[in-house]
């Protein structure tokens, strides 16, 4: 699963995604309403406003803020997370997985360790920073619907690498670069794009303050 991910400001491809998202309206009609700034650098957490790729009106490829989570449809819980194995047929997800795809730009995303104690039980492990081998930018793939007026994303997931299977039962999905504009087009089939997958990656344990 995914419910962490950062931004880094001196990466030059965040540092343009961050201005165009700080001079749109809908920012501006998000702080006015929420109360929160836009984040744009940092880690960042389920429920954030964040800077999404997602095609305008017209169809070109823009950059939007976005909440994270959709709204469960008991209206009781909030989804950060969507199977990307069952988001074409789930209630909450097949409308948004056949026209409504976006990419949520991360510098890396954060996963801790999950193992089973002596007594069976699920324990946090240590944290790690994760990201494509070969890439300083993730792209991780998602789906945006609009909520109260305002637009709202999910992270897909999939299953996870044989390397990250150690790490954990699941990973995002995360395209290269190259497929953005693919992945984002209503008249795409996501599931053409699935074979192109970044599986390979790097991983840092983070070190976690005293």
């Amino acid at each position: 699963m995914c419910t962490r991910y950062a931004l880094e400001k001196d990466l030059p491809d965040l540092q343009d995604i961050a201005d165009a998202v700080l001079h749109t309206a809908l920012a501006m009609r998000f702080v006015e309403t929420h109360g929160r700034p836009i984040v744009t650098s940092g880690e960042v957490r389920p429920t954030d406003i964040v800077p999404v790729i997602a095609p305008n009106s017209k169809g070109v490829k823009s950059v939007f803020p976005m909440q994270w989570g959709f709204l469960a449809r008991d209206n009781k819980r909030t989804l950060f997370n969507a199977r990307v194995e069952s988001a074409a047929v789930k209630p909450t997800f097949k409308d948004a997985w056949r026209s409504q795809r976006c990419i949520i730009p991360a510098s890396y995303y954060f996963e801790w360790q999950h193992f089973k104690n002596a007594n069976g039980k699920e324990k946090n492990g240590d944290k790690f920073a994760i990201q494509p081998a070969g890439y300083t930018m993730t792209w991780l793939c998602g789906l945006y619907r609009i909520e109260q007026g305002f637009p709202v994303f999910v992270v897909l997931t999939r299953e996870p690498s044989v390397e990250m299977s150690v790490i954990h039962d699941r990973m995002p999905l995360m395209l290269p670069k190259e497929k953005i504009d693919d992945w984002i087009s209503p008249s795409s089939d996501p599931k053409e794009l699935l074979p192109f997958a970044l599986t390979d990656m790097i991983k840092e344990k983070v070190k976690l303050p005293l």
